[in-house]
């Protein structure tokens, strides 16, 4: 067993907690996004959440759609969390192309996390803010261009809702940037959609990542009417963003190198075989696939078996 995932063992036999560990190590989990394709990851993190690994991790990082699942998280509703993935009625309404036709975004934030995640599926904000094991969303910052971590911005229920939002924020398909601590911010996963070296730089010693990717599926150049479409709305919305889309692909190229080769990082990933998810994909059933092939994934790899949940 990879020695990040022997960590997390010994920490749940021991009952080890934040705040009181004794084997000197800062272990961090790392949540990927990509919109629907955060599927994946939200069943790995509703695993970890039915198995009580939470109190294993130090802190959580997330981007995008990886920083919805972490704050589910951390929440301690990752149960509920998962039903939102597919439920017809929400998606359809979080994301709709016909939206564009009313002068509106194709992603729907607003309604996400001031509805769904208040409303209709509550997320326990507070939950969220008192856990020991400290939430770390990532966004983009759209002046900069540079990766940026939201967690000192967070001081509220209202600071979590904010920072859930610019996470996810993404180019084009959620509008223009959101605002937060006096500076504005686009969707994570332009900078730094693996959100593991902002854990390592925040003094992480391991860090379980957590892919919505197959290993199957090697990083590919942006599509083409991306790379017309995307850089045309940052230079205009978010002008300090447009560096980092033009090298997302040699950065991404970058990170599969360093996952491989780095003792400090280890993934679970989706299986061989796992269904393609799309950005924008709402078909209850696929969704639905991802997220237990998600949580299957997760519970093999720390090789513990469902009857200890």
């Amino acid at each position: 067993m990879h020695p990040v995932l022997e960590l997390i063992n010994e920490r749940m036999a021991a009952g080890s907690e934040p705040g009181r560990r004794t084997d000197g190590r800062r272990l961090a989990l790392a949540v990927e996004g990509g919109s629907s394709r955060g599927t994946y990851s939200s069943g790995m993190v509703l695993a970890l959440d039915e198995l009580g690994a939470t109190p294993a991790f130090d802190a959580v990082y997330g981007s995008s759609a990886g920083s919805l699942n972490a704050a589910w998280l951390l929440s301690g509703r990752s149960q509920t969390g998962v039903r939102t993935w597919w439920n017809p009625v929400v998606m359809r309404r979080i994301i709709n192309p016909l939206h564009t036709l009313r002068g509106r975004a194709v992603i729907d934030l607003e309604y996400l996390v001031h509805q769904v995640y208040s409303v209709l599926e509550p997320m326990d904000f507070p939950a969220v803010l008192a856990n020991p094991v400290t939430f770390h969303p990532l966004a983009t910052d759209a002046d900069t261009g540079e990766s940026t971590d939201l967690h000192p911005f967070i001081t509220d229920v209202d600071g979590i809702k904010t920072a859930l939002a610019a996470s996810s924020c993404m180019p084009v398909l959620a509008g223009p940037p959101i605002a937060m601590g006096g500076r504005r911010f686009v969707d994570a996963g332009i900078a730094e959609p693996l959100p593991f070296r902002t854990a390592l730089a925040q003094g992480a010693t391991d860090v379980l990542v957590l892919r919505t990717r197959r290993a199957d599926e090697p990083p590919l150049p942006t599509p083409r009417v991306q790379d017309v479409v995307v850089p045309r709305f940052l230079r205009r919305h978010a002008p300090g963003t447009v560096e980092a889309w033009h090298a997302q692909y040699q950065r991404d190229l970058d990170d599969e190198r360093m996952l491989a080769d780095d003792p400090r990082l280890a993934s679970i990933r989706p299986p061989a075989g796992a269904p393609d998810v799309v950005v924008l994909e709402r078909d209850p059933a696929v969704l639905r696939k991802a997220v237990e092939l998600g949580r299957d994934a997760t519970y093999n790899a720390l090789d513990l078996l469902r009857e200890a949940s």
